[in-house]
């Protein structure tokens, strides 16, 4: 297996007054997962869609500073909604703060109403798809024109399953690649995205770390994931109580592995 086992946790900043997402990071981190994530978004994707809800990079800027070992990162950041070169100097600080511990997760966007609300324009799938591929380049190219450079080379995490443009992108681009569905579906999906490694130049099956969202317990899951090629798990909780107890399963899981 090219890359180690990780587990994840994305803390979705929604329904939760701010003490309580402190809180659920700290438990995490002590919990021993490798990843802490959030999301980019403005309005909750469940529940109340008006309830509370907080901005992500702001947040990732307070993770650094609060959090000592585990990696953090947006899961994923909507390309959409700041200048690529804005967006690299932001990632470039929060690389710095952590002690370089950023992952840059970054996707094409989806949510119709962050764009109606903040005002941007919401366009086409293969719109926000191409202007991804654009941006990728442009915010490699500002952190090496940076003072300070970045701490090392921070690893781009891109999310999307589109088979013919996005897997394109991510060849091209992702050190990690997260993919939504099942173990079937990510199998079927990793083998297109070494098809296009291959057309790239890029040997996308040693060099691409797989990324998935798991919802059930590891007796469940982990063994397809696993043969699927996926090597990091990640879990999905919401406020305002952010229950970890699924994610404390998938640790103890991780340290069973040896």
């Amino acid at each position: 297996m090219t890359f180690p086992v990780r587990i994840g946790v994305q803390l979705q900043p929604q329904h939760a007054d701010y003490g309580q997402i402190r809180d659920a990071v700290r438990r995490a981190e002590d919990l021993g997962v490798d990843v802490i994530f959030n999301w980019d978004h403005f309005f909750p994707l469940s529940g109340d869609p008006d309830g509370k809800h907080f901005e992500c990079w702001t947040m990732l800027g307070a993770w650094a500073e609060q959090t000592e070992r585990v990696q953090i990162g947006a899961l994923v950041t909507c390309n959409s909604y700041r200048n690529p070169e804005l967006l690299a100097d932001m990632a470039r600080t929060v690389d710095h703060i952590s002690g370089g511990r950023l992952i840059l997760g970054i996707g094409a966007g989806w949510f119709e109403k962050d764009y109606d609300e903040f005002g941007y324009e919401f366009g086409t799938a293969g719109g926000r798809i191409a202007d991804l591929a654009a941006a990728l380049p442009r915010i490699k190219a500002r952190w090496a024109a940076s003072n300070p450079v970045p701490t090392r080379e921070i690893p781009v995490l891109i999310g999307g399953g589109g088979e013919r443009k996005t897997l394109r992108v991510v060849a091209e681009h992702a050190d990690v690649w997260h993919s939504f569905g099942d173990a079937p579906t990510l199998a079927r999906k990793s083998a297109i995205l070494d098809e296009h490694g291959e057309a790239v130049g890029r040997d996308t099956a040693t060099l691409v770390e797989r990324s998935v969202a798991v919802s059930g317990p590891p007796q469940e899951q982990a063994a397809a994931y696993l043969e699927a090629g996926a090597t990091l798990l990640t879990v999905g909780v919401s406020g305002p109580d952010y229950d970890l107890s699924l994610v404390e399963t998938w640790v103890a899981w991780r340290d069973a592995q040896g």
